[in-house]
């Protein structure tokens, strides 16, 4: 566990990382994805994946080396550890308002004394039992925690929410410019907010797409370029 999630935070520190959302239940996906790309983000929110699914797809990219972030649309605490025991190197929470959202997945992510996560020796990243308790504790290290932030408003202010525990701030520029009635000026004002908000609270941007300013780039998903391939044979 501590190999994947260090590797993908340390490339994210050091620069640039691009991935893409999987949305399929194929592990052929995972290993394209790891041939081309830093990591990827399962998508259980905007997809057809089964829980089930989705930790055969985490624990694959685990078994590879290959860092897969898993996106969910709330805090569920059970799910959280499920995905992070299977080997998940970060959870990525949709349409964060509230400063407690952040803080409440912060804290299900990481062990006591910095956070309120269960523990369990019984899963793959603790070698099922293998690793003794406190060789597994002293070497856990934080996943990787984004937070989309992509509503015309908050709850609470956009650099508390960057503030409150998260590594990276996505912006989630299709809900917003929804959210904004389909204003594309309304929404671009809002974007560079939210943008300004993560700057100042000193995280990473994240975005869909290939914007140079996104540190962290989701480009495009494993259905849309699949898609795009068979549209192009005719």
């Amino acid at each position: 566990m501590a190999g994947v999630v260090s590797s993908l935070r340390e490339r994210l520190q050091e620069g640039r990382v691009v991935g893409t959302f999987v949305k399929l239940p194929a592990l052929e996906s995972i290993d394209i994805c790891a041939a081309s790309l830093d990591f990827c983000v399962v998508d259980h929110e905007h997809s057809q994946l089964s829980e089930a699914d989705v930790l055969r797809l985490v624990r694959h990219a685990a078994a590879i080396g290959f860092p897969a972030v898993v996106r969910i649309p709330e805090v569920d605490r059970g799910l959280v550890n499920r995905l992070l025991e299977a080997g998940a190197a970060g959870i990525q929470l949709s349409s964060v308002r509230r400063v407690a959202e952040v803080r409440a997945l912060a804290s299900a992510a990481t062990y006591a004394p910095d956070g309120s996560r269960s523990i369990s020796l019984a899963h793959p990243q603790a070698g099922y039992g293998a690793v003794r308790l406190r060789e597994y504790v002293a070497g856990a290290v934080p996943p990787l925690v984004a937070i989309q932030l992509e509503t015309r408003e908050t709850d609470d202010p956009p650099v508390e929410l960057c503030r409150a525990g998260a590594d990276v701030a996505f912006l989630g520029l299709t809900d917003l410019l929804v959210d904004c009635g389909l204003d594309e000026g309304i929404a671009g004002v809002r974007a560079e907010a939210l943008a300004a908000a993560a700057a100042e609270a000193g995280i990473a941007l994240g975005g869909f797409g290939a914007e140079e300013r996104f540190r962290y780039a989701v480009v495009s998903s494993d259905v849309a370029l699949l898609r795009e391939a068979v549209a192009g044979v005719r």
